[in-house]
C-alpha cells in the first residue's frame, strides 16, 4: 500500500468531523479516532510497518509505548522490526512491582517512543520523561499524525525530535 493510499484509507475510516475537546484541553472541528485505525489489522499493520521502517534508521534498542493508545502501534512496530519495547504508564501501578514502565529494560538503553497522535505533545512529554527519569536515553519520536499545533516545537525544546507517518493537511484534516 502507498503512503498516499494509506492516507486515505486513515482519513475515510479516522476523520471524523464535529466539535471535540481534545486531551490538550484544545477544541478542535476535526479528530481522529485512532481507535477506528489501531483496531484494524488492515490499517495496523501497514502502519506498523512504516513505524518499523523509520525506527530501522534510529537503530534503537527498544521502543517505548505510552498507554493506551500506542500500545498497538508499538506492537506492530515491535513485531515488523523485531525491536522489543516497553509500556509506559500514565501513573505508577499500586501494586506488584509499582513500576511505571513495564518490560525489560536496562539504564543508558536508547528507546524511540512511538504515539498515536501528537498535538501539543503534553502525552508524549509525560512519557519522555517517565523514561528518563530511568536513566533511560530518548532523542527520537515516531507519531502516526502530527496535528501540526506546537507538538513537534515542544518536543524539540525537550531534545526529542519528533518524525510522523502523516501531518494534518496529508488527512484532509
Amino acid at each position: 500500500m502507498t503512503h498516499d493510499e494509506l492516507a486515505r484509507r486513515v482519513a475515510e475510516r479516522a476523520v471524523l468531523h464535529g466539535q471535540f475537546t481534545l486531551r490538550s484541553g484544545r477544541t478542535s472541528s476535526v479528530y481522529l479516532d485512532k481507535y477506528r485505525f489501531e483496531t484494524d489489522p488492515e490499517l495496523l499493520r501497514p502502519i506498523g510497518e512504516w513505524l518499523a521502517e523509520h525506527v530501522r534508521e534510529i537503530r534503537p534498542d527498544r521502543l517505548g509505548a505510552p498507554e493506551l493508545g500506542a500500545v498497538p502501534l508499538a506492537t506492530a512496530a515491535s513485531l515488523a522490526s523485531g525491536i522489543p519495547f516497553v509500556i509506559v504508564r500514565k501513573a505508577a501501578k499500586e501494586y506488584a512491582t509499582e513500576g511505571k514502565v513495564e518490560g525489560l529494560y536496562e539504564q543508558g538503553e536508547k528507546i524511540v517512543v512511538i504515539e498515536d497522535v501528537v498535538t501539543s505533545g503534553g502525552a508524549l512529554f509525560a512519557a519522555v520523561e517517565s523514561l528518563r527519569s530511568l536513566g533511560i536515553v530518548v532523542e527520537q519520536a515516531v507519531c502516526v499524525l502530527d496535528r501540526d499545533e506546537g507538538g513537534r516545537e515542544s518536543l524539540a525544546e525537550m531534545g526529542v525530535e519528533l518524525r510522523s507517518l502523516f501531518t494534518r493537511s496529508a488527512l484532509g484534516m
